[in-house]
């Protein structure tokens, strides 16, 4: 698993952690599961600036 912070340690802020099943954003109570063809299709879209 791998777990990326989104902001400066100590602050409250979303995680996102990378499994091989699937890919969580958020933090606790407010959650985001994608499957990981949903995560490949979010990360295209951000790098060609669709969002």
């Amino acid at each position: 698993m791998k777990i990326v912070v989104l902001c400066r340690e100590g602050s409250c802020c979303p995680v996102v952690k990378i499994t091989d099943e699937h890919v969580e954003i958020g933090e606790k109570d407010n959650l985001c599961v994608l499957t990981k063809g949903e995560w490949e299709t979010l990360k295209e879209k951000i790098v060609n600036g669709e969002v």
